[in-house]
């Protein structure tokens, strides 16, 4: 699997961590950094960086996304307005392992702002964790895996049937914005090609 990890710039303090924890414990993925880095030169929201999650995914440069903002919420529901992008809220470990088994998707936001003393660079580890401790989308509990497996499928058809082709969707959005975004996904793709 190829994972991006990617958050937005009111959490540049985070990135490191998160890259590291990710490769940590997604042992047998290829794991890219995108930033957001201490030396980019320009910010980036919750919003461009759901859009550059989006193209990454678009353009199968990801197979998964690992990601966040101050809260976490702003960047899921943000993240599930972009065509083709299933993401999940994960502030805790059993929230993570959960999603990955029942829901399937293919990006996680995390609440990067809330409580990092001690406690939080731990449960940002021990969610990290769970996400990947198990191999995706095999049900849970096992009991109901079947069903779980079927409704995961059941979603993921409903929501390709009612969006829209992700290109169709960049035609319609702010000019300005899809372009800065289009500059950062080149570059990054660029940087993490070599």
């Amino acid at each position: 699997m190829k994972i991006a990890v990617v958050q937005a710039s009111t959490q540049i303090s985070k990135n490191e961590m998160l890259f590291e924890y990710t490769k940590k414990y997604a042992k047998n993925s290829e794991v890219t950094n995108y930033g957001c880095f201490a030396d980019d030169k320009e910010n980036y929201s919750y919003l461009e960086i759901a859009l550059f999650i989006g193209m990454l995914i678009d353009s199968r440069k990801a197979d998964f996304v690992v990601t966040g903002c101050s809260s976490g919420q702003g960047m899921m529901l943000a993240c599930n307005s972009m065509p083709g992008v299933l993401c999940g809220y994960t502030p805790t470990p059993k929230d993570a392992y959960l999603f990955a088994r029942i829901n399937n998707g293919n990006a996680v936001s995390l609440p990067l702002g809330e409580e990092y003393t001690y406690s939080g660079k731990e449960n940002l580890e021990e969610t990290l964790k769970a996400l990947f401790s198990e191999p995706f989308g095999g049900g849970y509990p096992k009991s109901e895996a079947k069903r779980k497996i079927t409704d995961s499928e059941k979603l993921k058809h409903i929501r390709r049937e009612s969006q829209i082709d992700f290109r169709e969707f960049l035609n319609m959005l702010d000019e300005g914005m899809v372009t800065k975004v289009r500059r950062l996904f080149e570059r990054r793709v660029k940087l993490c090609s070599k």
